[in-house]
């Protein structure tokens, strides 16, 4: 049986996350607790035996620091155990000290899966993590972030929205705490304190939150004569595949184009099949992107797409908001078709999570290898640096990347 890249994708989804799900069982069974599933909700059985052959495991400071809460809280009977293990879980994983592996309780999982479908409320940003520091990968176009003018690369220091109570500072923070602070419903406001480069002082950014509706793919023809196709590749979602199809077609159908732009600014990035399934439209064969795991093996991902755009000309647009799957996609043109990168350093983010579902409604990411480009590049923390450097100044109304790939593709 041929097994393709998204066949692979989902049969990996299920295995590694049976027995992650039964990892995590076995790590609770050892401090004797055990979470039973029943109707797809959490009942807790608490049990201080050790099972046969795991006598030699220590967990007398876990079950002290248990005691001690159920003895000494003020307020006992508002101890929710489910809560507490939940915490334990998010502890351990924590423990791992990589930002991007995080566990995700029910109500965080469920906020996953609305953000690629692409309709959610909050205030439109990506954020990822900058070394230990909590930052702004980009603002999603048309979004409340983007109209407070929050941008990518940005680092945020404190959050603080009052309706909720919520005054937290970001140092230490994992990534689900976060999302769920600055997320909220339409119409309420939340406060970042952030830092900019090249402003001396943190400043206060208040941002109301809207409904947020991403379109994953936009195309518009510039230039003279309307003759460069300017494909803007926003995100990597549930239905990015079906617009990337009608978008692509309607270029096949305009006669006359000299060539294409694909545009990954503020692209935060998305799953590796869709960086994959992309930059395959631009190349007809090669390796896209390898992914290497924690013995060094190393898996190629071939070009698999239709190639429908092999014989245009090709500029990529990035910038300090290209990040994961686009700086993938990136990466691949230019080393693959020698197209040229103009813009920014994009954001640097190498590696691999897997989303991987556990029973209960609950979820892991887990940072399973790193990725390289064709040529063994490695871009985390680094990013991708472009081939022509081009600011966007913030104090014009013209756009000088995209004027200077229409000039690229013109000569």
């Amino acid at each position: 049986m041929k097994i393709t890249l998204s066949t692979a994708r989902r049969v990996l989804f299920f295995v590694v996350g049976a027995v992650v799900f039964f990892g995590a069982g076995y790590w609770l069974g050892q401090a004797g607790l055990t979470i039973n599933f029943q109707d797809s909700k959490p009942r807790v059985i608490i049990s201080r035996e050790l099972p046969p052959g795991k006598q030699e495991l220590n967990f007398s400071l876990f079950w002290d620091v248990w005691d001690r809460l159920h003895r000494d809280y003020l307020e006992k009977e508002k101890l929710d155990n489910r809560a507490l293990i939940y915490g334990a879980i998010k502890g351990m994983v924590a423990g791992a000290g990589d930002p991007y592996t995080t566990f995700l309780p029910p109500s965080e999982q469920k906020r996953t899966t609305e953000d690629l479908s692409g309709s959610f409320e909050g205030v439109g940003i990506q954020i990822g993590f900058k070394g230990t520091q909590l930052a702004v990968i980009a603002p999603l176009s048309g979004t409340p972030a983007e109209a407070a003018g929050l941008k990518a690369g940005d680092f945020i220091l404190f959050i603080k929205d009052e309706k909720r109570g919520i005054e937290k500072g970001t140092v230490g923070i994992d990534l689900p705490t976060a999302v769920d602070a600055i997320r909220g419903p339409a119409g309420t406001e939340v406060k970042l304190t952030v830092s900019r480069e090249g402003v001396p002082e943190p400043f206060e950014v208040t941002v109301t939150r809207a409904k947020i509706d991403v379109p994953s793919v936009e195309l518009s023809f510039v230039g003279e004569g309307e003759s460069t196709a300017h494909l803007k590749l926003l995100r990597f979602g549930e239905s990015t595949n079906k617009e990337w199809d009608t978008k692509v077609s309607e270029i096949l159908k305009k006669p006359g184009i000299k060539g294409v732009i694909l545009d990954v600014r503020n692209n935060p990035g998305g799953f590796l099949n869709g960086a994959v399934y992309f930059a395959s439209e631009f190349v007809r064969s090669g390796t896209i992107v390898m992914q290497e795991n924690s013995e060094g093996n190393r898996q190629n991902f071939t070009a698999t797409g239709k190639a429908r755009l092999t014989n245009f000309p090709t500029i990529v647009l990035m910038n300090k908001g290209s990040a994961s799957a686009s700086e993938i996609v990136a990466g691949a043109l230019r080393d693959l078709r020698g197209a040229k990168l103009i813009g920014e350093a994009t954001f640097g983010k190498g590696t691999i999570q897997e989303a991987q579902e556990l029973l209960g409604g609950a979820g892991l990411h887990i940072t399973t290898a790193r990725w390289l480009t064709p040529n063994g590049t490695w871009v985390n923390e680094k990013g991708l640096e472009p081939d022509i450097k081009v600011e966007d100044k913030a104090d014009t109304e013209e756009d000088e990347q995209l004027q200077k790939a229409i000039e690229e593709i013109n000569k």
